[in-house]
């Protein structure tokens, strides 16, 4: 979300540095924090799966109608989540569109500035997970759960070989330097490469909705290959076309 909002802010050399530190502070506070206060407070066997933690913590303590009220707060927590989706996805698609690599339509945008065409393409995709909730209800969260999980660490591999690739361009002279770097790099690179294979590993032994998922990845390369072929003119065309234009500006 920071990143994708990076491109629209007036000064990112200063906001996104700000912006990044406050989310590693947040979530160590509120999720690590509560994750180990929950741990203190009761026995770890106390709590069970399919029950909200909080829920079990506020119910030992007699509290009235705290499942009602922690089931407001989750909801609100998706929505939230939703909607940073519906953010994220709709730029993406239309910076994707403008470089070629997504449909021309995605990157239509309102008179208010909203990329409503990548959003209605969002939303569709929600609907898709209403139709799963309907048809297998018990399996929807583990099925979405572990596709999202390759979308997230085919995102955040593909960031860190961008990262890597950058420093070296950087040490070659080939790019200009950066003032906010990664601590530990390249070792941390590696290292988070390195965790994100060994994820794929325990999904490919989590049965059996993980093994189909990487089972799977075979026919989403050649998918991906395809969709490349089916895109890679535009694409060339696009970015032929977009020197000549910086020098007539």
């Amino acid at each position: 979300l920071v990143g994708t909002a990076a491109g629209e802010c007036k000064d990112p050399q200063t906001m996104v540095p700000r912006a990044i530190n406050s989310v590693i502070w947040r979530i160590g506070l509120f999720y690590v924090g509560s994750v180990l206060l929950l741990v203190l407070l009761l026995p770890w066997n106390a709590y069970q799966a399919g029950q909200s933690p909080f829920v079990t913590f506020f119910s030992k303590l007699g509290v009235p109608y705290i499942g009602s009220v922690m089931n407001i707060v989750v909801l609100t927590a998706a929505l939230s989540s939703l909607n940073s989706g519906l953010y994220c996805t709709g730029r993406i698609l239309r910076s994707m569109s403008m470089g070629g690599s997504a449909p021309k339509f995605m990157s239509k945008m309102s008179r208010h500035h909203v990329p409503y065409a990548g959003i209605l393409a969002t939303l569709a995709v929600y609907v898709v997970g209403v139709f799963l909730n309907y048809l297998v209800p018990s399996q929807v969260f583990e099925i979405v759960l572990n596709v999202a999980s390759l979308g997230i660490i085919a995102s955040w591999g593909f960031i860190v070989v961008c990262q890597m690739r950058l420093r070296k361009a950087i040490k070659e002279g080939k790019a200009a330097d950066v003032s906010f770097k990664m601590p530990g790099a390249p070792f941390t690179s590696w290292l988070t490469l390195l965790f994100l294979l060994s994820v794929l590993v325990l999904m490919a032994f989590d049965y059996p909705n993980g093994t189909y998922t990487i089972g799977s990845l075979p026919l989403i390369a050649v998918l991906l290959v395809a969709g490349w072929f089916g895109v890679r003119k535009r694409v060339h065309d696009i970015h032929s076309t977009a020197p000549n234009i910086e020098k007539q500006q």
